[in-house]
């Protein structure tokens, strides 16, 4: 049979289900029933026609790229595909489509014909596009507090990944960081769980719309639950807090993200107590899935299943495994073994295969599985990087404005840009950026920020790349200096990578110095995806602004450089002021009360009236 009539076949069994059921309650003159009854009918029907390999197949997801893909979709049934860092599905958007829709035929083929979700780890934009709008990681939006806006951003991050055939995003990060040293804290929105939960919520409602259009995708709240809290920074460390605390502290935006109606939760790759949260069952099972009410899906992180204790993962709630580098064997043979041998329930199987059905059937996929053509000129539309900027505007953090040298006049003589971070998209963008660990050279469609400093004056404009030039008749230098882009391990701080460090590099550190000495006045632009120790740069500088990862729209940055638009970012973070701080304010305690930052949570300046 083509996959057009099993297709065919499965909707005529679905709406048998659904006379049957609207026959019965005319029968007993019970209300209506409501789209959500009639999904659990769907799935209830559908479940009850499939076999054991079949549901044990909903339960995996591989990579479009994986070896021998098409194959296992028809018959290893699988139910969801990955996007990860690796070869792209096509050259251009029509062809990740094309890609995306000859896979979903092969799944639409099978005996029950069941769609594919496809995933992408689009945290700040569909960042895996080159060509996408790329938005400000969340620390940024955290800074701009705007829930409206980050809502937007949700929003457009839906219509591009559905442009590239995604109907599944691994977004938003919701963890409450407690610890710079973390390499991911720039994922998450700010270290309040009240600004974490607020914008949780617009996220998820921007993602999420009316989850069965063509224009919105499923939503992902990560990593549950702790991540941003382990000891020292450590990524899948140790969290040293009761489950009572790790309520009280960190729970606050699941049950907002929950209550929004999101899709998915990730479970984290972090212990508590000991315990893997992967096989953490009192909480998977008892606190999200009882306690929260939450009816999704809960998918593993990365290989899961063969870190984190087998089926041990699946009887503590995890509903969909990354069976991915070599696991998806292992994982569907040893599920088996352990539902044959008693260890995992048909129970608990069924209860995932319903969840993951539930979405689909909630994404309107057994309908319209396709992604759609016409979306694909809105990626990069001059709209969508139109809100970008503005996003990219009111995440700046104005820490010091002496002698309120901002905004600069258009009318100066010469100015000196420094910096390898001023002409470079991908370094001003971070990881998570084209590829996992980011970019360190120029990508497709972006502007950078002194491409953006050209556009706001005529005067001469100087790019001393290294600070290696002498200009001491510049009437000011904007220095741009921060971190290189990293993600998720390689950019803790102290660990096994140990690649970064709390403080500017010393070369970035001479840059301010450099000029510094010839007495120029200078404006400090910092890149980074945490606050960092930068005392003594602030106090060389004449303005420092904390700009975090700006993404795409690098000359929004210049626009409230020379005073086209005002600073609105407050700071998602307390500022360290000394490297010694952390040997207190992050260990297992987490907080000494001694310690006093630099800049409070909340701090920003703003132009002055007179001046704007």
């Amino acid at each position: 049979m083509t996959y057009k009539y099993n297709h065919i076949v499965l909707k005529y069994l679905i709406i048998s289900t659904f006379l049957v059921a609207s026959f019965s309650c005319s029968q007993n003159k019970v209300a209506a029933v409501t789209p959500e009854q009639l999904i659990e009918q769907r799935v209830d029907s559908l479940l009850a026609l499939m076999t054991l390999d079949e549901k044990i197949g909903q339960m995996s997801q591989i990579r479009h790229f994986d070896d021998s893909v098409e194959i296992a979709i028809t018959e290893k049934f699988i139910g969801s595909i990955i996007h990860s860092d690796g070869p792209a599905p096509g050259e251009n958007a029509e062809g990740w489509q094309a890609k995306f829709i000859t896979l979903q035929k092969k799944a639409l083929s099978t005996r029950l014909g069941i769609p594919l979700l496809f995933a992408v780890d689009a945290v700040h934009g569909q960042n895996t596009y080159e060509g996408a709008t790329i938005f400000p990681h969340n620390i940024g939006l955290g800074a701009s507090g705007n829930a409206a806006l980050v809502q937007e951003i949700a929003k457009i991050t839906a219509i591009e990944s559905q442009a590239t055939g995604f109907n599944w995003v691994f977004s938003p990060c919701v963890a409450v960081p407690y610890n710079e040293k973390w390499g991911r804290v720039y994922e998450a929105f700010s270290e309040d769980v009240k600004v974490t939960s607020a914008l949780t919520k617009a996220s998820v409602i921007g993602h999420q719309g009316e989850l069965n259009q063509r224009n919105t995708v499923m939503a992902t709240a990560k990593h549950f639950v702790g991540d941003g809290a382990t000891d020292y920074g450590v990524e899948g460390g140790e969290t040293s807090m009761s489950i009572k605390e790790l309520s009280e502290q960190l729970m606050a935006p699941y049950k907002i993200a929950v209550a929004s109606g999101i899709g998915s939760v990730m479970a984290s790759f972090n212990t508590l107590s000991g315990v893997p949260m992967h096989s953490h069952k009192t909480l998977i099972t008892d606190s999200l899935k009882i306690g929260m009410n939450f009816s999704g899906i809960v998918v593993s992180d990365w290989k899961g299943y063969s870190r984190f204790g087998g089926n041990a993962i699946i009887n503590a709630g995890i509903d969909m495994v990354m069976a991915v580098d070599g696991d998806l064997e292992d994982f569907q043979t040893g599920l088996k073994r352990g539902i044959s041998k008693d260890s995992v329930s048909i129970n608990r199987i069924d209860d995932a295969v319903k969840r993951i059905l539930r979405q689909k059937f909630r994404l309107n996929l057994f309908e319209n599985p396709f992604p759609d053509s016409t979306l694909i000129p809105l990626i990069g539309s001059e709209k969508h990087r139109n809100i970008a900027k503005q996003a990219v505007r009111e995440s700046l953090v104005l820490l010091k404005n002496e002698g309120q040298i901002l905004p600069i006049s258009k009318e100066l003589n010469k100015i000196v840009v420094v910096g390898e971070h001023a002409n470079n998209s991908g370094l001003q963008s971070g990881g998570w950026t084209i590829s996992w660990q980011g970019e360190t050279e120029n990508y497709k469609g972006a502007t950078t920020i002194l491409e953006g400093i050209q556009k706001q004056t005529d005067a001469e404009i100087v790019y001393d790349e290294n600070a290696s030039e002498q200009h001491p008749d510049a009437d000011i230098a904007i220095i741009v200096v921060g971190e290189t882009p990293y993600a998720e391990f390689f950019g803790d701080i102290g660990g096994e990578m140990d690649r970064y460090q709390l403080t500017l590099t010393e070369s970035h550190q001479n840059y301010i110095k450099h000029y510094k000495k010839q007495g120029v006045t200078i404006v400090v632009i910092l890149i980074s995806g945490r606050p960092l120790v930068t005392t003594e740069q602030i106090e060389m500088s004449d303005a420092f602004v904390a700009s975090w990862l700006p993404g795409s729209e690098g000359d929004g940055i210049a626009e409230v450089l020379f005073g086209n638009y005002n600073f609105k970012g407050k700071l998602p973070h307390s500022w360290p002021k000394s490297v010694d701080d952390f040997n207190g304010k992050y260990g297992p305690n987490f907080w000494d009360d001694t310690i006093k930052p630099l800049y409070e949570f909340g701090y920003g300046l703003k132009y002055e009236e007179t001046n704007f």
